[in-house]
């Protein structure tokens, strides 16, 4: 099922799922998904989903749209593109997408304070994915199966978190299950998520 999950300054605060053929977003209480932010609009843009995709469509706001850091009137979405409004940002995700760890690395992009990300990445060591790497260039970044075991990779100012989304099982950090609440990250972590062992490397 299509959803958002919404951050604001690298913290996860919902998960809002695309239920409807037109899911409203604003500032006013009424929309479908509520963002509490002078910088956007009572009514300020709108999901459409058909029968096998999602757009996303600017209604006129004040301030505008933004998908991966372009400003947009209205966009196809893909799996892990991340809408901004004001200073919130909601990362897109779609049983029908890929799992994230077997794209291409997408190139490094400031946020919204202007500054680049910490350089970090996500390395696959098993499964069929083994040995691709997954640049942390979000400010989240979801990794596994989707309708099985999906974990949020957070970044913060301080550094990076993972944060437990989808799935009964909970992630593992090296051989511990992380429980319900985001932890911190370290170099050469070990994660182990949906059956797949990874490592989380700053470089």
């Amino acid at each position: 099922m299509p959803r958002v999950i919404v951050s604001v300054a690298g913290v996860v605060i919902k998960e809002a799922r695309l239920t409807k053929e037109r899911t409203t977003l604003g500032r006013r209480p009424y929309n479908d998904i509520v963002i509490d932010d002078l910088a956007v609009s009572g009514e300020h843009a709108v999901f459409q989903m058909t029968a096998t995709e999602v757009y996303f469509e600017d209604l006129h706001s004040t301030n505008g749209s933004f998908v991966n850091g372009k400003a947009v009137k209205k966009q196809l979405l893909q799996y892990g593109d991340v809408v901004a409004v004001g200073k919130y940002q909601l990362n897109f995700m779609s049983d029908a997408g890929v799992v994230p760890v077997s794209v291409p690395p997408s190139p490094v992009v400031p946020d919204a304070t202007g500054v680049a990300p910490v350089s970090a990445l996500i390395k696959v060591l098993s499964g069929s994915a083994a040995g691709r790497e997954l640049p942390l260039t979000k400010v989240v970044t979801t990794v596994g199966k989707p309708a099985v075991a999906v974990a949020a990779i957070i970044r913060r100012q301080q550094g990076f978190a993972i944060h437990h989304i989808e799935g009964s099982a909970y992630p593992l950090l090296n051989g511990v299950p992380i429980g319900a609440d985001p932890v911190s990250l370290k170099n050469d972590d070990l994660i182990e998520l949906a059956g797949t062992r990874m490592q989380f490397i700053q470089v």
